[in-house]
């Protein structure tokens, strides 16, 4: 029965062993896919930064002085 008990606790053994390598593979894998992906969008943020319009008004659409041109358009 000794005997029965060792190879059952080292198979336990190598069986968690193996599923910790798989959980690493798997993690690894996922860095390295996720890594991949995320760099060509650093890029493009960059380029949408740099098409921006430097006043933050013309981004709204809004001109300053406008509400004088709205309030004569009412009358």
């Amino acid at each position: 029965m000794a005997e029965n008990a060792g190879t059952t606790a080292q198979r336990i053994r190598y069986g968690l062993t193996g599923l910790a390598i798989a959980f690493l593979v798997v993690l690894l894998g996922s860095v390295i896919s996720r890594a991949s992906r995320d760099e060509p969008s650093a890029s493009a943020n960059a380029a949408a930064n740099a098409q921006e319009p430097s006043e933050p008004m013309a981004e709204l659409g809004v001109a300053p002085g406008a509400s004088d041109t709205n309030e004569s358009n009412q009358e």
